[in-house]
């Protein structure tokens, strides 16, 4: 096989894997440490395949398109950071949540640019460039953040008849993936959770309980969910409800 043909199984396996959200989901912490998108060539890699990219656990392609604010831009907004603690903080607080990160040696003058198609690569609504060491020019790292429909923070869908017949309830709602550092991550809420009310209000179904969330939006609300056959109640401190969201 070639070098050419090698980097195109490579490429091509690598494609449909990360297409697919993982074990149990968000929750399920597989990977246990940094993956690199790329693997040994005799020959560079093109561009969008390099950096070094690893993909914040829990928050994998499949789960980021569906819990997006809006579609992925043409082009990230790209910047140069100072504290990236400090700024996920502030970002987290406008929705913003990072989902992956790529490492780069500061002698790379094309650095800028393939951090920019890694963003797109991924859509990256953000990327924002640190050096990372203190010592002069030692790397860089860039990291990629997507603007989220918070201010819940998890995906849910309407009760099967099944599921509605066990629990006695004419409506409600089931959580599917619930993202880390969100107000369901805070609440505890885990992913099979059954709720049946907001605010002792009963949930009609998935659209009702997103409406109910929306003008909620910026407050603390009581649900009640089942779990494991018990009834339990979980204060859920709502984010502030951002443009496009």
């Amino acid at each position: 096989m070639t070098a050419i043909d090698l980097r195109s199984a490579v490429i091509s396996f690598r494609g449909p894997q990360s297409l697919v959200l993982a074990g149990a989901l968000l929750l399920a912490g597989c990977a246990t440490g940094p993956s690199t998108i790329f693997a040994p060539s005799p020959k560079p890699l093109p561009p969008e395949e390099t950096g070094q990219y690893e993909t914040v656990t829990g928050r994998e392609p499949a789960l980021v398109a569906d819990l997006r604010a809006a579609p992925a831009p043409a082009s990230p907004e790209i910047s140069e950071g100072k504290n990236a603690a400090a700024d996920e903080k502030r970002l987290r607080a406008q929705s913003y949540m990072r989902i992956g990160t790529s490492h780069f040696a500061a002698s790379d003058a094309s650095a800028h640019e393939r951090a920019l198609r890694q963003g797109q690569r991924v859509g990256a609504d953000r990327v924002i460039l640190y050096a990372e060491s203190e010592q002069a020019g030692t790397e860089l790292l860039a990291a990629y953040y997507v603007r989220f429909k918070l201010p819940f923070g998890a995906t849910f869908r309407d009760l099967r008849t099944t599921e509605r017949s066990e629990h006695g309830a004419a409506g409600g709602v089931a959580i599917g993936s619930v993202v880390d550092n969100s107000p369901a991550s805070r609440a505890n809420l885990l992913s099979g959770d059954i709720v049946l009310k907001c605010d002792d209000v009963a949930i009609v179904g998935r659209t009702d309980f997103q409406n109910l969330l929306r003008a909620k939006a910026g407050h603390p609300v009581t649900l009640t969910i089942v779990r494991n056959g018990e009834t339990l109640q979980r204060v859920v401190r709502l984010g502030v409800l951002t443009s496009g969201s």
